[in-house]
């Protein structure tokens, strides 16, 4: 499979069969290089309700027609915006789709979006564990670091885990380099910095402070990953 960046916590996975975007936060993202009228996914799937995550999600999936993968508020208050083709789901859970399984995990953060001035919430964020073609691959969405991503990497050994290292509104490198001894991932990447001024970071520092054994690659704007 290929696996691609495109800033902030936006992925590109493209199977055999199958094109996955997770959080498509791409018009109005400088460092996005995707455009929103090219891409025709076939699962879009969002970690939580801020909208630098949702993003562009209702104009793809209406000119996609793809199946929209979330947390169950969130889901329901995208069906009010005239989606259909949504699979809610819930921390803990695990379904399967013709790509692969996904289950939802736990993540540490907030989940609104305001309407008419008024701030309505979405529901708990999530990170994702993605299975697909044979494979583990961990999104952590946005969050600050928690003990459980032990028992993430235990149950479901990882081969490629995304986390944020932006600081403030999520872990800084310090914590995301604890995440990343916690979970074990054999890659794991940098996202979440760099979009705006309050989540500066430099990557390539916290790749190379990871431990032995544990890859820290960084991937610039439409860098690839195979696996």
């Amino acid at each position: 499979m290929n696996i691609s960046f495109h800033g902030q916590s936006c992925i590109k996975i493209v199977t055999k069969d199958k094109t996955i975007l997770i959080d498509p936060f791409i018009s109005g993202n400088e460092k996005c290089d995707l455009r929103v009228a090219e891409e025709m996914p076939d699962y879009i799937i969002l970690s939580h309700g801020h909208d630098d995550h949702v993003g562009d999600t209702v104009q793809l999936a209406k000119q996609s027609g793809a199946t929209i993968i979330c947390n169950n508020e969130l889901a329901l208050y995208l069906s009010l915006q005239g989606l259909e083709n949504i699979a809610p789901m819930h921390i803990g859970g695990k379904r399967t789709f013709d790509f692969g399984w996904i289950k939802l995990t736990q993540a540490f953060h907030g989940s609104a979006t305001i309407v008419d001035g008024q701030l309505i919430n979405l529901g708990l964020p999530t990170g994702i564990i993605l299975h697909l073609e044979g494979q583990n691959i961990y999104h952590a969405g946005d969050t600050g670091l928690f003990s459980d991503m032990k028992l993430i990497g235990e149950l479901h050994p990882l081969a490629l885990a995304f986390l944020p290292i932006g600081d403030n509104f999520t872990m800084g490198p310090e914590d995301a380099k604890i995440a990343a001894d916690f979970l074990q991932a054999k890659i794991v990447v940098p996202m979440h910095y760099n979009t705006f001024p309050l989540i500066e970071q430099d990557p390539y520092k916290f790749a190379d402070s990871l431990s032995e054994g544990i890859q820290g690659k960084v991937m610039e704007i439409g860098d690839e990953i195979e696996l």
